[in-house]
């Protein structure tokens, strides 16, 4: 039985990275709400960023995740 070590240590690195970047997304997201309730309780300032912020990092996460459920199910090719 022969490994491609190099194409296994590949396969780990970019899901290592992928995940790291979907985890810090999705804390920027997390962010996103935090200031949107630092508004509401009397902080000033506007909402809007706050919401647009978490809705596209959220949806970024959300696109991430699509796009590995359309790569393990084969009926989606």
């Amino acid at each position: 039985m022969h490994l491609d070590w190099t194409a296994l240590g590949e396969v780990a690195a970019v899901s290592t990275g992928v995940t790291v970047a979907v985890v810090v997304v999705f804390a920027l997201g997390v962010l996103g709400i935090a200031r949107v309730e630092a508004t509401r309780d009397g902080g000033g300032g506007s909402d809007t960023l706050g919401f647009a912020q978490a809705g596209l990092c959220f949806l970024a996460c959300a696109a991430v995740v699509a796009y590995g459920i359309y790569l393990i199910v084969p009926q989606f090719h």
